[in-house]
């Protein structure tokens, strides 16, 4: 099993969750998040913004899964051409996952 945490643009991330869902992937938690990238924030004007506003969705897949639902975000959450800010994508190993109402261990 794979932990996908993906760090996007806010305004992305209905069409993130929307394609994800089309895709078979309904299971994941969505969180606000602020935080800043390699260019330190942002300044307009004379204003320094140092930490933005984003949001994080969580999502633990299947091994064979996870170059589908990272190719999904990554398509789905870039702007454009790519700019800074459209956010990151970490994976990690997951050594177990239980239900909690069932006790069950597994997806």
């Amino acid at each position: 099993m794979e932990l996908i945490r993906a760090i996007v643009r806010p305004e992305k991330m209905t069409a993130v969750i929307t394609e994800l869902l089309n895709a078979g992937y309904p299971g994941l938690t969505k969180i606000d998040v602020y935080g800043r990238g390699k260019q330190k924030g942002i300044v307009l004007n004379d204003v320094h913004y140092d930490e933005l506003p984003k949001q994080m969705l969580l999502i633990v897949a299947a091994d064979e899964d996870r170059e589908d639902i990272v190719n999904i975000i990554m398509r789905t959450a870039r702007t454009g051409e790519g700019h800074f800010g459209d956010g990151r994508i970490f994976v990690s190993k997951v050594d177990a996952a239980y239900t909690i109402s069932s006790g069950k261990k597994g997806l």
